[in-house]
């Protein structure tokens, strides 16, 4: 038997309901998968098309994090922005204490946020009542699926155990890392590669076109070797070679955020990062190109226009 259906197949009572706030990409995605696993999920978005999706596949939307601060056990937070955690934090903190004899409610913190930020949220949390963990994803919504995500988890070790039953319906690499906001700085290195990652792969493409090869041919040849071939590049590159960049896994104009917290992260411990820093204006480019909505691996459009390569049929420039 499958983990997923022994999973699915335990008394629905037996598991805690889980709440999640920050119904977009990553969010949604763990709510469905929570959904599909037999877990009872609430879950609140500013935005009403994410709380009909929940909706639609089985979940309960809510009125507000308080809501569902108050009637889950587990609760999950996947924000975009420092100002929706720092609202959330606000809301959740005042949610009514569980009654006497239940379980200290948890938050999982999944968002790539400055450690900061998180501090601040933890503190509230931490006078309500309620145990804080940071545990930041490495990985989209597609690579859930493949159940290749990595989720670094910080924080208190006793909350770290009690939620493990939950985070192993999004992936199998879970690793234990230490104190509070370890999991961010470990999210942080991780995004710092995938930042050089999108650019270099973007950059290989263009030059192949350049020498007047077939784009998604290098791809076939690159991904799977063992010496060159990375999940970012299985993922960036095929959409590279298509020029197909929606639906996107990452969004350019929310990549922005990452890329400032990334540098601002460096700077404070007075690290030079130079590969990193020449990649952020062709971030910026691409939003100035008009490619904000897609995803990250548009990149490639940037180059391409600054190589004299038309540009894909429909394109603004």
């Amino acid at each position: 038997m499958s983990r997923s259906k022994a999973i699915a197949d335990r008394p629905v009572m037996d598991k805690p309901v889980v709440g999640v706030i920050g119904l977009g990409i990553m969010g949604g995605a763990m709510a469905e998968a929570l959904l599909k696993d037999g877990y009872r999920v609430i879950g609140y978005d500013p935005a009403p098309p994410a709380r009909a999706r929940l909706r639609k596949a089985g979940g309960r939307p809510v009125a507000s994090s308080t809501a569902v601060a108050e009637g889950a056990e587990i609760i999950i937070t996947s924000l975009a922005t420092a100002a929706a955690l720092a609202d959330t934090a606000q809301k959740v903190a005042a949610a009514k204490k569980s009654p006497k004899g239940s379980p200290r409610r948890i938050v999982v913190e999944t968002s790539t946020l400055p450690i900061a930020d998180k501090e601040a949220a933890q503190k509230l949390w931490q006078k309500a009542g309620i145990a804080t963990l940071d545990c930041p994803i490495s990985g989209t919504a597609v690579r859930m699926k493949e159940r290749t995500w990595n989720i670094f988890v910080s924080g208190p070790q006793v909350a770290a155990k009690r939620v493990m039953p939950v985070l192993k319906v999004f992936a199998d690499i879970l690793p234990y890392v230490g104190t509070f906001g370890n999991g961010t700085k470990f999210k942080f290195a991780a995004n710092h590669l995938v930042a050089i990652y999108n650019v270099a792969y973007g950059e290989s493409i263009t030059f192949a076109r350049k020498m007047g090869l077939d784009g998604q041919q290098l791809v076939d040849l690159f991904g799977p070797s063992g010496v060159l071939g990375t999940g970012v590049m299985r993922l960036r590159m095929g959409m590279m070679a298509r020029r197909q960049f929606t639906p996107p896994t990452m969004k350019v104009q929310v990549w922005q955020k990452d890329m400032q917290v990334i540098g601002d992260m460096a700077k404070s411990v007075d690290c030079p990062t130079p590969l990193f820093t020449a990649c952020v204006p062709i971030y910026n480019a691409a939003m100035a190109q008009g490619l904000a909505g897609e995803d990250t691996a548009s990149v490639a459009e940037v180059l391409g226009s600054m190589a004299g390569l038309p540009p894909k049929r429909g394109a603004k420039r």
